[in-house]
């Protein structure tokens, strides 16, 4: 097909597509000069964690549905930035002008589904930021869709996936003539939609012991426009994975559902393209029931102990340790981690609900009659599952009481454990007491018999001497005996008493210099007059009934 020649406004936004968003034909409140810079600018500091540098590991897979080529599906996996302009049918040549042509080979398909992914949720996007911008460039994405890609790229642990959002852009009436390209199928009537769902899966699983098992929140983005006029219809999916990808295969494929994947007339192609948001939809609520069943039993299993486990004497029980409320607490947090993902994905299937049930009452909407009840049952269909949501939060919401009351349990055990534990060392301290008393009245017995056998072994009375049986005193010994020993006996006293008086007087001092700010502040009186306290040390003039301050606060005089 020869090449269509394309209007000069978006020539030059598909020529500076790398300044993706500011080259963005129809300029919205999200697309002003300075919201516009500030997007490209974020794009460009996370350039290197979002996209991938090895030419390697790029690959687009695109799938375009009832095409122009007489094939009900043509699909191809892009793996070069070339072979992308070549499939969107974009042909820049050079010019004798100042800036190159461009042209369109083909009209946009009446389905295009374009999966951008990495090998995982937490790693790089598998294409180069140039074909990004290129894709959203030649498909004239709104800027917000930008908010929803910091979610991915390169981290260690997801650093934003609290966010959540739902972006809408619609032009049913006089749209801007820039915005209206025959040469590629589209009349300037459309709708965009951009949002973000959360799934679960479980990553790995472990036969011999479920408490091994891994559970993964993995977030998926949505891009969704839709031509009211020509019923043309584009997808663009960013996930970690291609598991979206494969499920728009089964059902858009062979096998599918006539109904979802016709395109011949606009009230076709907006029937299937409800049924791919229903597909969506359902992935989101697919695996958190049972996530939240693994969590109850997990919970159970390490910590059901605390409510049923025997505490009584005798009785073989869990000693608690405080790495038992941390480990509630990890439990805890996982769990407020699937209310807020819950309740973000019923926010976001409530939107989608109420931006279409908005088209049917808009009297601008070409389909509001004809595809009144494909809306209608679409509602329906969502607000069941936002129904299963509001059911899943209210269990979760159960198990953080359950998992609070038990983290309560917990600690009261701790408490018990240290008062027994407490108990059982005063227990033993008696045991020790008796001991040293015991150890105290052997010592009494046996210290005056010491004493008296220290004594007569010294030379002052002697009994070995042969020549003098009945024995012999020494006057002389016994005096340097007294002079050694009271002297020795009365330092050693002195010392004692005056350790003590040393300590008892810095222990005053301390506790009297704590009490200065209160004695030395000013009291009223029972007359109006204000007494000033001084800080008394003699418990004498305290009198018999308690302290000074005491007295003073019971109201008191002097």
């Amino acid at each position: 097909m020869s090449g269509r020649l394309l209007p000069d406004v978006f020539q030059q936004a598909v020529l500076n597509s790398r300044s993706y968003p500011r080259n963005i034909i129809y300029q919205t409140l999200d697309a002003y000069s300075k919201s516009a810079t500030k997007a490209e600018t974020r794009l460009g500091e996370r350039e290197d964690d979002l996209f991938e540098d090895n030419e390697l590991e790029w690959e687009v897979p695109i799938r375009d549905l009832d095409t122009e080529c007489g094939k009900d599906v043509d699909k191809y996996n892009i793996h070069s930035h070339e072979k992308l302009l070549e499939w969107l049918g974009i042909k820049i040549q050079p010019s004798s002008q100042r800036f190159p042509i461009v042209t369109g080979g083909k009209k946009d398909p009446k389905c295009r589904f374009i999966n951008i992914y990495g090998l995982h949720s937490r790693s790089k996007l598998r294409l180069t930021r140039a074909m990004f911008t290129d894709i959203l460039t030649f498909h004239q994405v709104m800027p917000a869709f930008l908010e929803f890609i910091h979610v991915f790229g390169q981290q260690g642990e997801f650093t934003d996936l609290h966010f959540t959002g739902f972006r809408e852009q619609v032009i049913l009436t006089n749209p801007p003539k820039e915005l209206i390209i025959p040469e590629l199928g589209r009349s300037g009537k459309h709708y965009q939609i951009c949002f973000n769902l959360k799934g679960v899966s479980l990553k790995s699983e472990c036969k011999e012991d479920f408490m091994l098992n891994e559970w993964s929140i993995r977030p998926a983005v949505f891009h969704h426009q839709f031509d009211v006029s020509n019923g043309n219809t584009l997808w663009i999916v960013i996930k970690g994975n291609q598991e979206i990808q494969d499920r728009f295969k089964a059902l858009t494929g062979k096998d599918a559902r006539a109904q979802d994947k016709s395109f011949g007339s606009v009230e076709e192609s907006f029937h299937s393209s409800l049924s791919a948001h229903l597909l969506y939809c359902h992935w989101a609520m697919e695996d958190w029931r049972w996530y939240i069943v693994w969590l109850e039993k997990a919970v159970d299993k390490k910590h059901l102990m605390a409510v049923l486990g025997p505490s009584g004497v005798g009785h073989a029980h869990k000693i608690y340790t405080p790495p038992d409320i941390q480990d509630l607490q990890i439990w805890e947090e996982r769990t407020r981690q699937v209310i807020m993902a819950l309740e973000s994905n019923a926010d976001i299937m409530f939107s989608l609900v109420m931006f279409y049930r908005r088209l049917t009452e808009d009297k601008n909407f070409p389909l509001e009659k004809s595809c009144y009840s494909d809306i209608c049952y679409f509602g329906n269909q969502v607000e069941n599952i936002i129904s299963d949501f509001r059911m899943q939060i209210k269990r979760a919401e159960l198990l953080i009481r359950t998992i609070s009351d038990r983290r309560q349990l917990v600690i009261q055990h701790l408490q018990s454990q240290s008062a027994y534990r407490a108990e059982s060392l005063g227990r033993s301290m008696e045991q020790e007491q008796i001991f040293m008393l015991v150890i105290t009245i052997v010592t009494l017995i046996f210290l005056p018999a010491t004493f008296v056998s220290t004594f007569f072994s010294t030379d002052i009375i002697k009994y070995q001497d042969p020549d003098s049986p009945e024995g012999s005193f020494s006057a002389i010994a016994m005096s340097r005996w007294l002079e050694v020993t009271i002297p020795l006996t009365v330092v050693t006293c002195g010392v004692a008493w005056w350790a003590r008086r040393w300590k008892l007087m810095k222990r005053r001092a301390h506790e009297v210099g704590l009490e200065q700010p209160i004695t030395s502040s000013k009291l009223k009186g029972p007359l109006g007059s204000s007494a000033t306290l001084l800080p008394l040390h003699n418990k004498s003039t305290l009198g018999t009934r308690g302290s000074f301050l005491e007295r003073v606060m019971k109201g008191k005089t002097f």
